[in-house]
């Protein structure tokens, strides 16, 4: 099992390269009045500070407040947090330059055998007057602009991170709640094979019994392959093309045990068929509805079922049938698997990756089904 996910590697990718861009805007600041070193440690104060702000940000103030659409609440904290960092790093900074700056005076204004003497001329030859702090550049300010920019940059950094884990989150359950829909449509497809078809064909092979022992046993043989095939083999959500087309010619051989001579049925398939996944019972659905549609018990009609294969990982499906004018064009959604079904199962397996083209009458007054499908992953 691998130590990180995919999601995991991103999610901390982008903590990375936020904490990279903090630190090198906080690196990057002019130092100021400050010595180098005070400075780095002030700064990496800072970066302490706005680590902690990043992530309460995250993980609190964005899902609790933002998200919880009490926009108010977000904007005070807002304010609070830049405030609450923005003040204390000023004063602190004062109070550091205040100390340097005197340490600065005290050594140009000491006695000439001090160890803290500096060139410079003391004022008046006494010591140092109120306001000389200013004219070595003191003054006192409340805030640092560069802080409050800083750390309004850390809380949008924080809210832009929250927005792609929640983005991330939300791509997720919606790829597990198609994925349970996908499970939940092939057990209703299961379940949804014609019944009447089992227990038909299981009349026809009791006829069977009666009158060629030898074809009654082929029929069971085919039937046991169908069931198995839909009970145990599609557990893995995909099948290997040569399985979904011999469960197709085990459906189609079995349905014609109850067929009239008036009835013509066509099954095409490559000489050579390269294996593919492909998910399974996908083709049914034109199967089932060709023989329930285009089948009459006294008029002539017939069911051509072509498949072809012109390249090793595409798939393309013909499917016609007779069409009766006392019979209903569009396929009935109320029984069998249903045409609906199949496309929503081709739109959530093979985005971009199929043509389904159906036509209710052609001039030869079929009903036509063609599809073509990429199953390249």
């Amino acid at each position: 099992m691998p130590l990180f996910t995919f999601r995991q590697a991103q999610t901390f990718l982008l903590h990375a390269l936020a904490w990279m861009l903090l630190g090198m805007l906080l690196v990057l600041q002019p130092p100021g009045r400050l010595p180098q070193t005070q400075f780095y440690l002030l700064q990496a104060a800072l970066f302490v500070v706005s680590l902690g702000v990043f992530y309460l940000n995250v993980y609190w103030a964005v899902p609790r407040l933002l998200y919880g659409r009490r926009l108010l609440s977000y904007g005070a904290f807002l304010v609070i947090v830049v405030l609450g960092v923005a003040l204390p790093y000023r004063q602190l900074q004062n109070e550091l330059e205040k100390r340097y700056r005197t340490q600065r005076l005290n050594a140009n204004f000491a006695p000439p055998n001090s160890d803290f003497h500096r060139p410079g001329p003391p004022p008046n030859g006494r010591g140092r007057r109120p306001g000389d702090l200013r004219r070595w550049g003191w003054r006192q300010d409340w805030v640092n602009p560069a802080v409050m920019l800083s750390t309004l940059l850390v809380l949008g950094l924080g809210t832009s991170v929250a927005a792609v884990q929640r983005g991330q989150r939300e791509a997720q359950i919606r790829q597990a709640l198609e994925q349970e829909k996908l499970s939940t449509e092939l057990a209703w497809l299961k379940a949804q094979i014609n019944p009447h078809f089992f227990f038909n064909t299981l009349n026809n092979i009791y006829a069977l019994t009666l009158l060629d022992g030898d074809q009654a046993r082929d029929a069971i043989h085919r039937l046991s392959r169908m069931m198995r095939y839909v009970l145990y083999d599609t557990q893995n959500g995909t099948a290997p093309l040569s399985q979904e087309l011999l469960f197709v010619r085990d459906y189609i051989d079995l349905m014609q045990l109850r067929l009239t001579d008036n009835v013509q049925v066509a099954y095409e398939t490559p000489d050579i068929v390269h294996e593919a996944p492909i998910a399974p019972m996908l083709l049914l659905t034109f199967i089932e509805n060709a023989f329930k549609h285009g089948v009459s018990a006294l008029a002539p009609s017939h069911i051509r079922i072509v498949v072809r294969q012109p390249t090793p990982q595409t798939l393309d499906v013909e499917v016609r049938n007779s069409v009766f004018d006392d019979r209903p064009l569009a396929l009935d959604e109320n029984q069998g698997i249903g045409l609906a079904n199949t496309r929503r199962r081709l739109a959530l397996l093979y985005p971009d990756r199929h043509t389904l083209t159906v036509t209710p009458r052609t001039p030869e007054h079929e009903y036509y089904v063609h599809l073509t499908l990429s199953l390249q992953p």
